[in-house]
């Protein structure tokens, strides 16, 4: 995919993601306190407009989704801002200079933007957080990379809705959820959701 595509990509993932608010309210409502539908939301509804602005013309792939995760940040508030912003800004840092984005890059981004999430957050696999999704989507890209990105996309995806559908199972030890201790067990986390559904949706746009 060429920068133009990329964009376009972005651009139909963000609408995508602006209208799961209600999904997501409702999942952070079980085990948070409600507002991460609406952080994704603003994040999300800050991106669309930056994608659609014509003066915002990037130099590569890097730039834009580096640039997008610094919208997230700045427009979300609270742990998912700080979360989700650091994946896009780190992954778009680490894809610098790329005219293309395909399997190879996104695997790029997923590693580096995976270990920035970590060291800014110190979660791990097993904690009920968006990093079950992330980890899960980083490993399956690592092993995929060399094939056709609309490919690879499939499973990339595939393999977060099943690293969220995992925290299910979990007790949480991250931010509100933490003190519902055991009671926190037999529901998703939501930032493992909205993690994978961005990938679901790059893989709905790619294949649709």
């Amino acid at each position: 995919m060429n920068l133009a595509e990329t964009r376009a990509l972005l651009l139909y993932t963000a609408e995508k993601m602006i209208e799961s608010e209600p999904h997501l309210t409702e999942l952070d409502l079980k085990i948070g306190d409600g507002d991460h539908g609406l952080g994704m939301q603003r994040g999300f509804t800050a991106v669309r407009d930056l994608l659609k602005t014509e003066t915002f013309q990037p130099k590569d792939v890097g730039e834009l989704f580096l640039t997008s995760g610094t919208k997230m940040m700045s427009s979300m508030g609270g742990a998912s801002g700080a979360i989700f912003g650091t994946l896009f800004r780190a992954g778009g840092k680490a894809i610098a200079g790329q005219e293309s984005f395909n399997a190879d890059v996104l695997a790029v981004f997923l590693v580096a933007g995976s270990k920035a999430v970590f060291e800014r957050g110190g979660a791990k696999p097993g904690d009920k957080t968006m990093i079950d999704a992330l980890v899960a989507a980083e490993k399956q890209a690592e092993l995929v990379k060399a094939l056709p990105l609309k490919e690879a996309i499939v499973s990339i995806a595939k393999a977060a809705e099943e690293g969220a559908e995992s925290t299910r199972n979990q007790v949480a030890v991250f931010g509100r959820a933490k003190s519902l201790g055991e009671r926190s067990l037999g529901y998703v986390d939501p930032g493992a959701v909205s993690m994978s559904l961005i990938l679901k949706y790059m893989s709905e746009y790619l294949n649709q």
